[in-house]
């Protein structure tokens, strides 16, 4: 499980400009440690074992386990937005923009599935304050994709009758691809989010 090395069509993981270097050595093994075991399960001794630290020398760059799940679930849902917004705010009409969104989103969470599997399905492990931020960034994830589709139905290229409850089934669709993705698989992450994206265009009724 390489974390440190997963990639989204060769772009740099999410921890590449953490710093210290033991920082980014403690995100890495916790995402590994929390994606193979669960947040629950996961000692804060685990983690420092990972990555080859005294459990002591955790606590110099992070005060808690949960401070450590909500630096990874931060990063990694403000880098799944920035996928979002440079293809929503890209150029084209709404279905050229929706079908690079989701093959945008989809090659994040197939190249980066280890973490992209923390940061989307630890989010109750969070205490209220940490849980609230995250929350306020999946607001803003859905709120880009919702307002591609707002476009397409507006500009008569979409048909659809519930445009948040599309949002919700187009974002799950994505989402899930980090749970069952494997890297030794028929198909790379390019080819999945293709695979998507044609199937999300065909959600929305666009009329290529």
């Amino acid at each position: 499980m390489s974390t440190a090395k997963e990639t989204a069509g060769g772009e740099m993981p999410p921890w590449a400009e953490v710093t210290p270097d033991a920082a980014r050595r403690l995100l890495v093994a916790a995402v590994e440690a929390f994606a193979e075991r669960g947040y629950h399960a996961t000692t804060t001794r685990d983690i420092a074992g990972r990555a080859g630290m005294s459990p002591a020398a955790l606590y110099i760059h992070f005060k808690t386990k949960e401070e450590l799940l909500h630096r990874i679930s931060r990063i990694g849902h403000e880098r799944a937005l920035d996928v979002l917004r440079t293809a929503a705010r890209g150029e084209g009409n709404a279905t050229e923009r929706l079908a690079d969104a989701v093959s945008s989103f989809v090659r994040w969470h197939a190249g980066a599935r280890t973490t992209a599997r923390v940061v989307q399905y630890e989010l109750d492990s969070l205490g209220p304050a940490a849980r609230a931020e995250i929350i306020a960034l999946r607001r803003q994830v859905d709120a880009e994709v919702r307002g591609i589709i707002e476009d397409g139905v507006a500009s008569g290229e979409f048909d659809v009758p519930d445009v948040r409850g599309t949002t919700l089934a187009v974002l799950s669709l994505c989402i899930d691809v980090a749970r069952w993705f494997n890297v030794n698989g028929t198909r790379t992450p390019d080819e999945v989010g293709a695979l998507y994206a044609d199937l999300v265009l065909r959600m929305v009724g666009a009329s290529k």
